[in-house]
């Protein structure tokens, strides 16, 4: 999972958004995708999460008591898929399970959320996916355990025509980074008919770089922009990723506590256009924030040639969107935060939404959502009030 945004989304009696130096409203400009491109298609991991609160995380040899407890559907891509879906996608979702008990309440609570399972493969004797989660009240982080599902999913498990058909009417394609045998082939396919992919970059994995060589969009985890580039910082990195990666319109790194940070390509270029440093706008950016403010914001740069030392550089715009501080007594567990936020951009393109409100509208959907104990009791749907800013 991407590392959480730890948003305040409590105090939303103004629905007003800080864009640079102004502020827009919001509710006269909502957006909702058009009935034809609600359709996503996501390939990953889904799993069973056994949840378990404490007091405060166990030493070695350590015996403690859980405060709560909850059995619940869990994994990237599922989760993702479970959030796109609340808010009023299509998704469709290609993984494997097992004919066990884990594997039919993963179905379940799939469908019971609208999630299409009909490409999901069911294994007979085999085993889901789980994954033990502790959740630390002290600290409000997480530890995650998982046991994999055997045997994986494979590219032969669902004939060429089914994976094929898969696609019909698909707006947006996600991949979580898992699978990547099946993810590259359903990858290679949907560049093949020109529809968008969106890679998560979790982590350094096989595979992973032919997925990202396909992608559209990348949203990363806190680490992975560097380990991936070796580039000094975040944001040198991200425009390392740019000129490594010349497909994609836009990276996004989610950063915990400190909001995220996008880097989104700019198609044409001119000679009057100023050249900078990429560290130096980050942190003229990040001057211009108004702590004062509860809701999520973003601030943008112009459009800029931001140079890297060393690595290049790349013509195109910045986005920091900030994650507001969920009281203490309100922040109950962050385990899926990433794939809430990934649920919330698939949203966001599939109804066109510009970086400035798509950035906000992603971290109230993760404010809400950490608000409850696993990954999906908090998402919120449609027509929660707290999104109204962003959703006719």
């Amino acid at each position: 999972m991407l590392r959480p945004l730890y948003l305040a989304a409590s105090n939303l009696d103004s629905t007003m958004l800080r864009c640079r130096n102004f502020r827009v409203k919001m509710s006269s400009d909502a957006a909702s995708p058009s009935t034809e491109s609600r359709v996503v298609l996501g390939c990953g991991m889904t799993t069973i999460d056994f949840l378990a609160t404490v007091d405060a995380y166990p030493k070695p040899d350590d015996k403690v008591r859980t405060t709560s407890f909850k059995i619940q559907g869990g994994g990237n891509a599922a989760n993702a898929l479970t959030c796109a879906a609340r808010l009023g996608l299509k998704p469709k979702l290609i993984s494997k399970v097992s004919d066990d008990a884990q594997g039919e309440g993963i179905l379940k609570e799939l469908e019971a959320d609208g999630v299409d399972t009909s490409f999901l493969v069911v294994s007979k004797d085999a085993s889901s996916t789980i994954s033990y989660v502790l959740v630390d009240n002290q600290t409000k982080t997480r530890t995650c355990i998982s046991t994999l599902g055997d045997p994986p999913m494979m590219p032969t498990d669902l004939s060429q025509s089914i994976l094929l058909s898969a696609f019909d009417e698909a707006r947006l394609v996600y991949f979580d980074g898992t699978s990547t045998e099946t993810a590259l082939f359903l990858a290679q396919e949907a560049a093949r008919n020109n529809i968008p992919i969106l890679v998560e970059a979790e982590s350094e994995k096989e595979g992973l770089d032919e997925l990202l060589g396909l992608a559209d969009y990348v949203v990363c985890s806190t680490r992975f922009p560097q380990a991936w580039t070796q580039a000094p910082s975040i944001p040198s990195a991200l425009v390392s990723v740019l000129l490594r990666l010349p497909n994609i319109k836009f990276v996004i790194v989610t950063l915990g506590e400190d909001g995220c940070i996008m880097l989104e390509r700019s198609i044409t270029e001119s000679s009057d256009i100023e050249e900078r440093d990429v560290d130096n706008v980050i942190e003229s950016l990040y001057r211009e924030k108004d702590d004062s403010l509860i809701i999520p914001t973003c601030i943008s740069s112009t459009v800029t040639k931001l140079r890297t030392e060393g690595i290049g550089t790349v013509c195109g715009r910045l986005f920091v969107g900030t994650a507001e501080k969920i009281p203490a007594w309100e922040l109950i567990d962050t385990t899926g935060a990433g794939d809430a936020f990934i649920g919330a951009i698939l949203y966001a393109i599939c109804a066109n939404m510009s970086p400035e409100k798509m950035l906000p509208f992603a971290c109230q959907v993760v404010a809400a959502k950490c608000r409850a104990l696993g990954a999906r009791t908090g998402l919120p749907h449609h027509n929660d009030p707290r999104l109204a800013p962003f959703i006719s």
